[in-house]
């Protein structure tokens, strides 16, 4: 029984210490190089994707339309494969659907990328506002409320924590746990 309590416990804190991890609501983000690129840019949608993982691919479409949407208003969206491929061929999408050519995934050597924003599954968005060169979490979570159809959506969380930040107001729901494939540590 001690031993059973032990081991219990052992979980829950660990649970608890990865699950406060990575980028908090209001915090900048530092050490990612990539928005160096993007200084000019509003905002930036970060999407950790995985094309082996079924709800990643019934959101490609709808974050195509949002990336295309909104392009034009200043926004960059950057979709990340944070998927570690164990063939030894390098390519985490051998034998999976070829899915949207219009989302280019970006790599994340090592999981660097989604360790330090703290993505536990795919798809996950997190939402940077640009303060004066420097980008702010706003949002992290799901896209929204209904991944399997899109028709049914009632709550589009990503949609709305976009427009938030782009109107200079506070994100409705700034966090909302996503659902999808655990991204896998090794």
């Amino acid at each position: 029984m001690k031993y059973f309590i032990l081991f219990f416990l052992t979980i829950a804190f660990s649970g608890t210490a990865l699950a406060q991890g990575g980028l908090q609501i209001g915090q900048p983000i530092k050490d990612f190089a990539v928005l160096a690129n993007y200084s000019s840019t509003k905002a930036m949608v970060v999407v950790f994707m995985n094309r082996s993982c079924p709800n990643s691919r019934l959101y490609e479409n709808r974050l195509s339309s949002l990336s295309g949407e909104y392009a034009s208003k200043g926004v960059t969206f950057l979709f990340i494969n944070s998927t570690i491929s164990m063939e030894g061929s390098g390519d985490p999408t051998t034998n999976v659907p070829a899915g949207n050519d219009k989302l280019k995934l970006l790599p994340d050597d090592g999981q660097k990328i989604s360790q330090q924003f703290g993505g536990t599954k795919t798809p996950e968005a997190f939402v940077l506002q640009n303060v004066n060169g420097s980008f702010i979490l706003k949002y992290k979570g799901a896209i929204d409320d209904n991944p399997q159809l899109e028709s049914s959506v009632k709550e589009p969380y990503l949609r709305q924590a976009i427009d938030a930040v782009m109107a200079n107001r506070a994100v409705p729901v700034p966090e909302k746990r996503a659902l999808g494939c655990m991204i896998k540590r090794f």
